[in-house]
């Protein structure tokens, strides 16, 4: 599979008054074509951080301290700001959170969908507002060549998402990157965007990076899934396995506070404590304070990846052979031994 984005090693860190905030600690992964790559934590993991250094739109006290983004050959951090202007909406696309943020409340929404098209390529203004009208109507909005001339604050929420995915792909970008699209949503309209976003990368083969701090939103959208904590990634793997087969301690303490339509495990449960304070990281694990599982050289030194098969790796000492063997809570394997008898009738029948 082609790969069409590069993360390796990224630092970034920010000058503040009170010291220099390592947000991003050693962050690497890779993207491919025409898959969806979600990356999941709580608040303050360095999602966001990582997305906006790809845009490069990066706040002013931001340093990067080390890393390369490569995109088409090039690393994203060297480009200057007059080259990310023909990147970004071009090739590289982000539908941010809030769409009234996102939308200009002066100007018609026909008009801010084709905005992009008209700065990055020579089509006339009746072409452009033309494919704003197709985008409208590929994005679900109803009477989409009359509500080409109205304003953001006469749709609703819902629309106004939709809204800021066209304006996101109006010219067909390489990678589309979803900032907690729905976290403003209710859950039914949750739901609606997101199998729009899944039906729209098969129509225009985008590859997408979906932020979102909730595990269930993208437990039937993601291909593969990063679980970023304390500025660095700890576990990576695809959907079904990071849902059904999770190493790291930190992602057992998300899926167990995550509600199941099959009701696995008797509660949800909560993962004590709070995130360690980045303007001093922790020198070993720095999950270990919330981690029941902790061991002295958790206390002492970073994990490193231990990888379980060839999609599949995890930074938690409990992977290293000479740790004792410690079971995942019982919610976990509730839902392996749930995947399990759902794919038993299929693995037969493939023999």
């Amino acid at each position: 599979m082609k790969k069409v984005l590069e993360v390796k090693d990224l630092e970034i860190s920010f000058a503040t008054f009170a010291g220099e905030v390592q947000a991003i600690r050693d962050v690497s992964f890779d993207l491919y074509e025409g898959e969806t790559l979600a990356i999941v934590g709580e608040s303050g993991s360095g999602k966001s951080v990582t997305t906006r250094s790809i845009m490069g739109l990066l706040a002013s006290n931001a340093l990067v301290k080390n890393g390369e983004i490569l995109f088409g050959g090039e690393d994203i951090l060297k480009n200057s700001e007059r080259r990310m202007q023909k990147i970004r909406g071009k090739e590289i696309s982000m539908i941010f959170q809030d769409p009234m943020t996102s939308l200009d409340p002066t100007m018609k929404i026909g008009k801010q969908i084709a905005e992009s098209l008209l700065k990055h390529t020579k089509v006339s203004k009746k072409d452009a507002l033309q494919k704003a009208l197709e985008l409208l109507e590929l994005v679900g909005i109803p009477n989409a060549k009359k509500r080409l001339k109205n304003y953001p604050h006469q749709f609703s929420g819902g629309q106004r998402q939709r809204i800021v995915i066209a304006v996101a792909l109006i010219c067909y970008p390489e990678i589309l990157i979803a900032d907690e699209p729905t976290t403003a949503l209710d859950v039914t309209i949750q739901a609606q965007i997101l199998e729009l976003l899944k039906d729209i990368q098969q129509k225009v083969n985008s590859s997408i990076i979906f932020i979102t701090h909730d595990l269930g939103v993208v437990a039937n959208v993601a291909d593969r899934v990063a679980v970023m904590y304390a500025g660095k990634i700890v576990e990576i793997g695809t959907a079904t396995e990071i849902f059904y087969n999770p190493q790291h301690p930190y992602t057992w303490g998300l899926l167990g506070s995550m509600p199941t339509l099959e009701g696995t495990g008797d509660r949800l449960t909560a993962i004590p404590g709070t995130p360690p304070d980045l303007l001093e990281p922790p020198t070993g694990d720095a999950f270990y304070p919330r981690n029941e599982y902790a061991m002295k050289i958790d206390t002492e030194k970073q994990p490193p990846f231990f990888e379980l098969t060839s999609t599949h790796k995890a930074a938690t000492w409990l992977l290293a052979p000479q740790a004792p063997k410690v079971e995942p809570p019982k919610e976990i394997l509730l839902r392996w031994e749930e995947f399990k008898k759902k794919k038993q009738p299929e693995m037969e029948e493939s023999k």
